[in-house]
């Protein structure tokens, strides 16, 4: 596994057992690091993702449920929801990683963590997602800083 693909994976399973458990993110994320592993510019990109996708998690939910309309987000899979809130974080907020990386990414994330049919839903949503980039990212630049 890449390096940065680890990363996220760090960041996965960090939002994964928030979302299940709801647990203090500070502390499953110090839980985390020190089995993660990783080096110190690797965690930081993990921090980046973890801390930058929780206060906007609504707002990247309400993108990700409009492009997934058969799909209402509490019947999604919990990984399924992470692992698309982190791609959309990334190629729509942070702007670090170009849009068909992040795609690319979210789907060898399925792929590693999610059911068989994961990749191939979160290469649809993040599809579709991406048509509408432009718009996305003013919404939720200006809200992530509002």
């Amino acid at each position: 596994m890449k390096p940065r693909t680890k990363a996220r994976g760090v960041a996965l399973q960090v939002l994964y057992e928030i979302d299940i458990a709801d647990h203090p993110p500070q502390l499953v994320w110090e839980d985390r690091i020190l089995e993660a592993g990783l080096g110190e510019q690797l965690l930081e990109f993990a921090r980046q993702i973890i801390f930058g996708v929780l206060p906007i998690k609504d707002q990247l939910d309400r993108f990700i449920t409009q492009h997934a309309p058969e799909w209402p987000l509490d019947q999604v899979a919990v990984i399924d929801r992470n692992i698309l809130r982190i791609a959309l974080w990334e190629f729509a907020v942070s702007g670090m990683t170009p849009i068909k990386v992040a795609i690319n990414e979210a789907v060898e994330l399925a792929k590693i963590f999610g059911s068989d049919s994961t990749p191939r839903f979160v290469n649809g949503v993040l599809g579709s997602l991406a048509a509408r980039q432009n718009e996305i990212q003013q919404s939720l630049k200006s809200k992530s800083q509002g």
